[in-house]
This record gives structure tokens, C-alpha cells and sequence, in this order.
């Protein structure tokens, strides 16, 4: 299912605090940032031209994110990317004088970090990238999850020394538990979703994803004409939405936002032109991306600088990890997770269905673009789905 942006404020400027936040200045200092980390290097971007031929459109290339800094998702450069910003913040308040990245394994700044404790709510990888932010600043994390986060998904997150707080419900009640937790005990909450009040931590998080589109603009031989990519609460398509926004202007790519059909938030808002907070249903395999209330933030940038918002069924999702694991002709096999290919799963659904494709103008001529934003970060699980283990996937693609 798929609907224009037919928001009052869309192709309309962005808001200034999200022009400063998203905009090149920004990312480039994300860059430097990232430049101080030794195991940071630009993730692949992989042509797929068989499987472009065969959905009838020029190119189409893949974002994978399934090699980020070690931690299997594009979530590794938000949470981690703000605790460290916040670490050095605190740095300069209590130092009294700049202090810079550069700085940040000093004895000074490693001594301010060890009083720091960091928490957030995740279905998995947002908490991955906070614990492992604060071990490699010296910090202690608290990380809430849900009953539907997987046992695996949490010993991989424990492994970073995070201190792992189960909480009944949904994600929804885990951001509210750990808001609160954090609060009573003096902690930081560093959440990739926004509240009244609470925006500058979660776009400093999002601040940290424009770090995939300035990547895949350097290497992409001409720019998207389209973009999907999938939401949770919003953060990363926000963020790439609007720095293609503030970056390509009028030229940029048609932007179309995808959900897990069971957990549509994003495109319920869109419905009512307002953010909605929708009722929790059947469980989706896209578990990364099964929120039920956007971020605010968030969907202020998409009701701006997305084109269109769709949803997509479960069995859409599985079939494009299969998909991408086996790929046609010379195309490259990429390890997408469940939440991963929900992107291409969108792109499968539009190049099927003439009115969709009509909508958003996709043709023999478009040059398309998705974001693997996830690859076998539940491996169990991934080879349920796919009937082959991650790991020989990808000694087929070597």
C-alpha cells in the first residue's frame, strides 16, 4: 500500500533546527568523528545491475550497513556517535576549556566519562551501539528491552558490559521505563526517538546516520532518482531525507518511506497529517522496525522532505532477504536481516504494480537507491528465514 506526501508543509523548507542538525556542516563533522575511530571505514555500496534489468529501471544500488564499525547495523553510528559528543560536552563543563575529539581517550576526559552512565530502549541494535559507545569511552549502560527482543539480540548487546533491564510490553513501554529509570538515578538517556523536550540527544543520534548518504553520494556514479528506506520510529529516513533535502535542493530524489505493514506508524501519521500513536498488534518479523508511535523529530522532517510512505507484508520482507542472498546473474549476494531488505521489499512491491510505479514515477530511467540497514544481527534467526547460514552467504559473495 503506498500514499503521496500530501502534508501542507511537504517540499517546504525544513524546520532551521533541523537544517542545522542534518546539514552538510553537521555531517562533516560526523566524518571527523568517525575518522577518530579505529575500526571506521566507509560500508560497501554494491551495484545490482540483474536484478535492476529485471524490475525494468536503470540501476540499483545497495547501502550495506551490515559491516558498520563492527556491530551489523546502521544504528552503530548514532547512539555511540552521541555518547561520545555528549562525553566531550561534559568534558568541557567540567575542564572548563574546548575539548575535542581527539582528546577523547586522555586521562582527563576517560576519568569525567567513568562518572557517566548512558541508557536507552531498544528492539536491539540502538542498544548495541550505546553499550558500545560507552565501553569504548570508559562509561557504564543501562539498556531496557522488550519481551520481544530476542535472548540472542540481548547477550549480544550484554557483551559490551551494558547492564540489560528486561521490561514488559512493547518498545513503546520501554522508552517510557527508561526515561524514567534514568531520570530517578541521574543517567543520560540517550534514545533514538523524540519527546516534548527531549530533541537535541536524538538528533544528535540521527545527526550521526547522515554519515550513509554523504558516503553513497561520493560513490554513487550519478545521483538517485529514488531512495526508499525503511522506519521504525523515523530517525534514519529522516536523516537521509533531509540531507538530500538541504544538499540536492529541487534536484533531489523522489523519497519513499517503507514500514512493516504491521507496524505503520509513520504511514498513520501520514494519513492524518499529524503524528498518531497506533495499537499494538501481531508481532512483525521486521523486528527492528516495529514502533508504533513515531518520533516527533522525526516526522516533522518526513512530512517536509518524504514523497511518499507505504507498508509492506511480512512475506515481502523474507522474500527480499532471499532475495538479496541469492542473487541473479553477476549481482553481488548481500546478508540483509529482517529489518534490512524491508527497502528493497518496498522497491519489489512498487515495480510490480503499475499505479505505484505511476505514483512515484519510477521507470526504465530511474536510478534507485536502498539501504541495507541491518545484516544477520539475530543469525538463528536469519537462517531460519533464508535456509542458509549467513556466513556461507557471504563466502559466495567474496
Amino acid at each position: 500500500m503506498l500514499i503521496l506526501n500530501r502534508h501542507t508543509g511537504h517540499n517546504g523548507p525544513l524546520d532551521p533546527r533541523d537544517a542545522e542538525t542534518l546539514g552538510v556542516g553537521a555531517a562533516a563533522e560526523v566524518e571527523r568523528y568517525l575518522s577518530h575511530r579505529n575500526n571506521h571505514a566507509p560500508t560497501p555500496l554494491h551495484a545490482l545491475p540483474a536484478l535492476a534489468a529485471g524490475l525494468g529501471i536503470a540501476t540499483l544500488h545497495v547501502k550495506d550497513e551490515g559491516t558498520r564499525l563492527g556491530l551489523g547495523s546502521f544504528k552503530a553510528l548514532g547512539g555511540s556517535y552521541a555518547v561520545i559528543r555528549l562525553v566531550l560536552e561534559e568534558a568541557e563543563r567540567q575542564l572548563g576549556r574546548p575539548v575535542d575529539v581527539a582528546e577523547l581517550h586522555t586521562p582527563p576526559v576517560r576519568a569525567i566519562a567513568s562518572g557517566m552512565t548512558f541508557g536507552c530502549a531498544t528492539d536491539g541494535n540502538h542498544g548495541k551501539s550505546v553499550a558500545a559507545g560507552a565501553r569504548l569511552v570508559g562509561a557504564q549502560s543501562a539498556i531496557f528491552v522488550h519481551a520481544g527482543v530476542s535472548d540472542e539480540r540481548v547477550a549480544a548487546i550484554a557483551r559490551y558490559g551494558a547492564e540489560m533491564i528486561r521490561v514488559d510490553g512493547t518498545y513503546d513501554d520501554s522508552i517510557r521505563e527508561s526515561a524514567r529509570v534514568c531520570a530517578a538515578n541521574g543517567w543520560t538517556i540517550v534514545s533514538d526517538t523524540s519527546w516534548p523536550g527531549y530533541e537535541r540527544i536524538p538528533g544528535l543520534v540521527m545527526q550521526g546516520y547522515t554519515a550513509i548518504i554523504r558516503e553513497a553520494l561520493r560513490a554513487l556514479p550519478q545521483a538517485p532518482t529514488h531512495v526508499f528506506v525503511q522506519a521504525g520510529v523515523g530517525g534514519v529516513a529522516a536523516a537521509l531525507a533531509a540531507y538530500l533535502a538541504l544538499v540536492l535542493g529541487k534536484e533531489r530524489p523522489a523519497f519513499i518511506v517503507v514500514e512493516p505493514a504491521r507496524a505503520a506508524c509513520i504511514f498513520a501519521s501520514a494519513q492524518a497529517g499529524e503524528v498518531v500513536k497506533i495499537a499494538h498488534g501481531e508481532a512483525t518479523v521486521m523486528a527492528m522496525l516495529e514502533c508504533y508511535e513515531p518520533s516527533p523529530v522525526a516526522w516533522r522532517i518526513l512530512s517536509r522532505a518524504a514523497d511518499a510512505f507505504m507498508t509492506v507484508e511480512e512475506e515481502g520482507a523474507v522474500a527480499a532477504m532471499n532475495r538479496l542472498a541469492r542473487p541473479l546473474g553477476t549481482d553481488i549476494a548481500v546478508v540483509a536481516g529482517e529489518s534490512g531488505g524491508a527497502g528493497l521489499a518496498g522497491l519489489l512491491a512498487v515495480a510490480e504494480d503499475h499505479d505505484m510505479r505511476q505514483a512515484i514515477r519510477l521507470d526504465a530511467g530511474s536510478r534507485v537507491l536502498i539501504v541495507n540497514t541491518e545484516g544477520a544481527t539475530d543469525p538463528e534467526r536469519y537462517t531460519q528465514l533464508v535456509g542458509v547460514a549467513p556466513e556461507m552467504v557471504l563466502r559466495t559473495a567474496i
